[in-house]
C-alpha cells in the first residue's frame, strides 16, 4: 500500500505534463481496486498479485474499497485521472459496483474484473465458478450426512456475486436431496466475529436439530466452529466453507472443520494481470479464465498447507 501511495504522489506531480508516453516505452501501470483488504482471502489475491507484477515489471497502484462500492467507483476514477494503462477490479457487488466498469471502459482504459463479477461487462473476467465452490461443499456434507439431516447457511455480504452463486449452487444440491432440509440462513457478511454471534443464535434457536452448516467463506465457518466448540456441538455438526484460508487448512488439519474448498487466489491473481498486460500490448488474450475450486479434507489437507 505505500509504494502504491508513493507512486500516486508521483503521478498527481507530473499530471500536468501532457500524456504519459506510450505503453512499451515504460514499464506498464495498473490501477487496482480491491474489495476489502482486512479479509484473509483478499490479502492473499493482492499479495499475488504483486508478486505476478514484480516478475512481469509491472507496477500497480493499489487501493481498498473496504467493501464500498461508491469508494471502489471513485478509487477507478481516481485511476482513469492518473491515465494507468489498465485497471483490476475486485468488486464489491454486481450491481454497485458496475458503474466502475463503466468508467474505465469509457475512458478507454481496459479494466479486467477478478474474483467477483458485475452486471456491467469488463474487457476480460478472471476468477472462479462461485456456484461450483458451494455444489462442491454441499455435496460434501450430503455425503457425510448420508443425504439426510437439517443444515444451516452462512451468507456472505447480500448481493456480491460470490454470495449470489454461492447460494444458488447450495441450493442445487439440496434440491437433488429432498432429505436435506434448510432450517435457516442468513449474512454474517463474511465476517468471524459476526458469524460467531450467528450460530449462537442458531444453537439457541434450533438445539440439537442442526446437523450441519455451509458457511460461503472460511472466516464465516471459524466463527461458527467456536460458538459450536463452546456449546459442545462440535461432535455432533459437519461445518464445511469455501476458500481454504491458512487457519481453516489448519482447523482441516486438526479435525476441528471438516472441510473446505480450495480457491486459488494465486491463480486468480496472477492471471488476472497477464491478462491487463496482455490486453495494453495489444496481444491474444481470453475474455473469461475460471480456476477450478478443489475440495479439502483432512485425507488431502497436506496438500496445500504450506
Amino acid at each position: 500500500m505505500r509504494i502504491g501511495i508513493v507512486f500516486a504522489a508521483a503521478l498527481a506531480l507530473t499530471a500536468g505534463c501532457g500524456r504519459r508516453p506510450p505503453a512499451g516505452t515504460r514499464p506498464i501501470t495498473i490501477g487496482v481496486s480491491l474489495m476489502n483488504l482486512s479479509s484473509e482471502f483478499i490479502v492473499m489475491l493482492n499479495q499475488a498479485m504483486d508478486a505476478k507484477a514484480r516478475e512481469l515489471g509491472v507496477r500497480l497502484i493499489v487501493s481498498d474499497a473496504q467493501r464500498n462500492p461508491d469508494k471502489q467507483v471513485q478509487q477507478v476514477e481516481s485511476f482513469v485521472a492518473q491515465q494507468v494503462d489498465a485497471i483490476i477490479l475486485n468488486p464489491c457487488e454486481v450491481e454497485a459496483s458496475s458503474p466502475a466498469v463503466d468508467r474505465a471502459l469509457a475512458a478507454g482504459i481496459p479494466i479486467v474484473n477478478v474474483n467477483s463479477e458485475t452486471r456491467s461487462a469488463p474487457a476480460a473476467f478472471v476468477g472462479s465458478r462461485d456456484e461450483e465452490s458451494a455444489r462442491i461443499a454441499m455435496e460434501y456434507i450430503a455425503r457425510r450426512l448420508g443425504g439426510r439431516g437439517n443444515l444451516v447457511m452462512m451468507h456472505g455480504f447480500l448481493g456480491q456475486a460470490a454470495q449470489i452463486k454461492r447460494d444458488q449452487g447450495a441450493r442445487e444440491i439440496l434440491a437433488r436431496n429432498p432429505g436435506l432440509k434448510l432450517l435457516a440462513g442468513q449474512t454474517a457478511e463474511w465476517d468471524r466475529a459476526k458469524a460467531m454471534t450467528l450460530m449462537e443464535n442458531w444453537i439457541q434457536s434450533y438445539g440439537g436439530r442442526i446437523d450441519a452448516v455451509f458457511a460461503q467463506n472460511d472466516e464465516m465457518a471459524m466463527g461458527a466452529l467456536i460458538a459450536l466448540e463452546q456449546a459442545k456441538r462440535k461432535d455432533k455438526v459437519v461445518v464445511a466453507s469455501v476458500d481454504a484460508i491458512a487457519d481453516a487448512l489448519q482447523a482441516v488439519r486438526d479435525g476441528r472443520l471438516d472441510a473446505t474448498v480450495f480457491q486459488d487466489a494465486r491463480g486468480q491473481a496472477g492471471a488476472a494481470v497477464e491478462t491487463a498486460v496482455k490486453i495494453v500490448r495489444k496481444q491474444p488474450y481470453e475474455k473469461e479464465v475460471y480456476i477450478p475450486f478443489r475440495l479439502v479434507t483432512k485425507e488431502n489437507v497436506g496438500q496445500y498447507l504450506k
